[in-house]
């Protein structure tokens, strides 16, 4: 049998089998692409390290939160990757204030107010409007952030208050923080969307870059002051280059990286803020890769989406709770290793509709679709970027591809993620060598606007973050060729392994 022949019939068999399997609707249009792997030309390295979660400074205020006796969610974190970056920071932090050992103890009613307002919190992320109820950080809670890290394998991202706070509680703070995690800390930022200040309420209209840089400048002084081994990053803007690019110039020998934030829609309360807005390319993601290659060329210095999910103010129903956040956020995570990024942490906890965990220390937690986004690129792995070329594609637009080489392991694996409603596609492989076998991992489920029916390779994800590959899906490969039917709105992760 040639080549040709032998694609046409391994089209005809997996998508017939593949019908069968998942109940594929018939009368949905199949076009056909192609997709050829280089694995000679390499693009961007993809650390271990990349993937990452943010959570509101808040949360500190519930102790037993963020600790290792919180096994449950210590095991949904460690299922996204045994090392990855948490951050705590977010709109909050601009409202915690720290309270250091010896300081007065808060009255039995005190602390019941605040674990209400904890849990009360839990159920709608921080919309980011203005001030915030106040939070207190102890050492406590700290201490147990170290227990949790530790735990996970994770490191640390800390978030400090310049908005209301003072550079002298800071330097108290952070000297507590960097005591406790040592080199489980890998930065501190000074603040969170400064460059949205004077739109909050935390300073004058006129606030600019120059009179922020001034003051990040005095906080870090006095923190360097107390903890000379202090690492930092920042500008951790909203989305501003014109303050991003001053301040790598500016700063690029005081920060350990670069920080900016990334929400491809909002508010929520828009009507034009959809699904079929979300999967779109966005032209503001354009602009914010064009920041970042500006400053890596100008400072050399890493760039991390330190918070991004797909709506602001919390996330909106329908949208960000749906699987299709779980194919956008996939996609995003390889956008942005391609464009030079070096990770990204997705903002949540409590109930928020974007939350990729969600659910509090009481009620237990349970796996978003958006978390079966980041658990494809957690199995895909660490690696190598290659050249993923896609043809043919006109007739789905929305279909994205990337490929990635692993050298210990002498594999090949491609990533190919379906974001059109409407279109299956039949996808052929060129992996340019001799490929032996190839295994399919897909990410499913009935509908683009589903919320609870999410599974990948044919299994749901369950307590504290168990799964496991159900389905052993193989496809044929015939001189490093092969094909695959790829539904409409879903992924699939495909692993070529050395003949």
């Amino acid at each position: 049998m040639d080549r040709r022949a032998f694609l046409r019939s391994s089209v005809l068999a997996s998508g017939a089998v593949l019908a069968g399997r998942m109940g594929i609707a018939q009368a949905t249009p199949s076009v056909s692409a192609q997709l050829k792997l280089n694995r000679r030309k390499r693009g961007n390295p993809i650390a271990m390290d990349f993937t990452g979660l943010s959570y509101e400074s808040a949360q500190l205020s519930q102790p037993d939160f963020f600790s290792a006796s919180n096994a449950e969610l210590v095991g949904y974190v460690r299922r996204l990757g045994a090392n990855g970056v948490l951050r705590i920071g977010g709109n909050s932090s601009e409202y915690c204030s720290w309270a250091p050992e010896g300081a007065p103890a808060q009255s039995a009613t005190a602390q019941n107010q605040a674990q209400a307002n904890v849990i009360s919190d839990a159920l709608g992320s921080d919309k980011g409007h203005h001030s915030l109820p106040k939070k207190t950080i102890t050492p406590e809670a700290v201490r147990n952030l170290g227990t949790f890290v530790e735990a996970t394998g994770w490191k640390l991202i800390y978030g400090l208050n310049m908005g209301t706070g003072t550079a002298e509680a800071a330097a108290d703070e952070a000297a507590f923080v960097m005591g406790t995690m040592g080199d489980r800390l890998i930065a501190f930022q000074l603040c969170n969307e400064p460059d949205l200040f004077s739109r909050n309420g935390l300073r004058s209209p006129d606030y600019n870059y120059a009179q922020f840089a001034q003051e990040w400048q005095t906080f870090y002084a006095a923190i360097k002051r107390r903890v000379p081994n202090a690492p930092f990053a920042g500008p951790d803007t909203a989305f501003n280059n014109e303050w991003l690019v001053p301040f790598a110039k500016q700063f690029k020998s005081e920060v350990a990286f670069l920080s900016q934030h990334y929400y491809a829609e909002g508010p929520p309360t828009d009507p034009w803020m959809t699904i079929e807005r979300l999967l779109k390319p966005n032209p503001k993601l354009k602009l914010e890769f064009e920041g970042m290659a500006e400053t890596q060329a100008e400072s050399h210095l890493p760039f991390r989406l330190a918070e991004t999910n797909s709506c602001y103010q919390g996330g909106k129903q329908g949208v960000s709770d749906t699987f299709a956040s779980a194919l956008w956020g996939a996609d995003l995570m390889y956008q942005l290793a391609a464009a030079g990024g070096v990770g990204i942490n997705f903002h949540g906890g409590g109930y928020g509709w974007y939350t990729p965990i969600a659910g509090t220390v009481e009620n237990g937690f349970t796996a978003r679709p958006i978390y079966y986004g980041m658990l494809l690129f957690a199995e895909a792995g660490a690696g190598h970027l290659i050249e993923a070329k896609l043809q043919g594609q006109g007739a789905a637009p929305l279909l994205t591809a990337y490929g990635l080489v692993n050298d210990a392991q002498d594999s090949v694996t491609a990533v190919v993620i379906n974001k059109n409603a409407d279109v299956n596609v039949r996808l052929g492989f060129d992996t340019g060598e001799r490929a032996g076998s190839a295994r399919v991992l897909r990410l499913v489920a009935p509908r683009l606007d589903d919320t609870q029916d999410v599974t990948l390779g044919a299994n749901p994800v369950g307590g504290s973050g168990a799964w496991s590959d159900e389905r052993d899906e193989e496809l044929p490969v015939r001189d490093g060729t092969a094909m695959l039917d790829l539904p409409a709105g879903s992924a699939a992760l495909v692993t070529f392994r050395a003949g």
